[in-house]
């Protein structure tokens, strides 16, 4: 086991993540439905340039998360739940402890819990509107 070091790291981990996601009996559906094949090589990068941002502080992320998930919750007709979101967790935390130790790994860890309650409190209030 290995700490996280760099952006190469960081790919290994959104690609073995995003593996496991897209065979996951409630997440995958969702995945597989929003990113065909093809799409899945642009957004593996984004998403590394994400946690690259997120964890090594270089920026190079351009995005807009919670656009992304309210047009997510929008196509399953508002129904996306804290278990959505825990599943993704639950996923996420396995990913790394198969692959990774030390403080970054962590960081990973604390961040994505609150990036995942974030999110779903956006998607949550945007039903209010």
């Amino acid at each position: 086991m290995k700490e996280i070091e760099n952006r190469a790291d960081i790919n290994l981990l959104v690609i073995t993540f995003y593996n496991e996601v897209r065979k996951d009996a409630l997440l995958g559906p969702i995945f597989n439905h929003h990113l065909k094949d093809a799409q899945w090589p642009p957004h593996l990068e984004k998403l590394t340039d994400f946690w690259v941002t997120a964890l090594l502080g270089d920026v190079c992320f351009k995005g807009n998360p919670t656009k992304a998930h309210l047009k997510v919750d929008k196509h399953l007709k508002h129904t996306m739940s804290q278990e959505h979101f825990g599943q993704w967790l639950q996923i996420w935390f396995q990913t790394i402890d198969s692959l990774y130790v030390g403080d970054v790994a962590q960081r990973a860890k604390d961040a994505s819990r609150r990036m995942a309650t974030g999110q779903y409190l956006n998607v949550w209030k945007s039903r209010e509107v």
